[in-house]
């Protein structure tokens, strides 16, 4: 039931920055862990981001930390994905996810539910 659709994905050159966004919709439990991952062509999906609906607590992988910033809309239900300098190697498709075990945020291991990817690519 519920969905997630993200869009704001698209051609940008190295430095430039993005804002990411995912709609969300078919809650009927408002605690969920709501997070964004990516997946670059070759390379296994990678988390990167995550955030508690309720509390509103967030979540960073490692090496991307830093540049990504998450954050969420609650009028709009909507999360967003703010990526700054970026880089080619930040190529890939992003994808948000959300779960209803809210400690799988800790270690981004959202796999409750899935949406279509954005495609960002980033040129030198």
């Amino acid at each position: 039931e519920v969905q997630l659709q993200a869009s704001g994905g698209g051609l940008v050159q190295a430095g430039e920055s993005l804002r990411l966004s995912c709609v969300v919709s078919g809650f009927t439990f408002g605690r969920y862990a709501i997070g964004w991952f990516r997946q670059a062509p070759g390379k296994e999906r990678e988390g990167i981001s995550c955030i508690n609906t309720n509390g509103g607590s967030t979540y960073y992988a490692d090496r991307p930390k830093g540049r990504f910033t998450i954050s969420k809309d609650d009028a709009k239900n909507t999360l967003y994905q703010q990526i700054d300098s970026l880089k080619p190697e930040d190529t890939a498709v992003y994808y948000c996810a959300a779960d209803r075990w809210l400690p799988r945020c800790k270690w981004l291991g959202l796999n409750d539910y899935w949406g279509q990817g954005t495609q960002v690519t980033v040129s030198s």
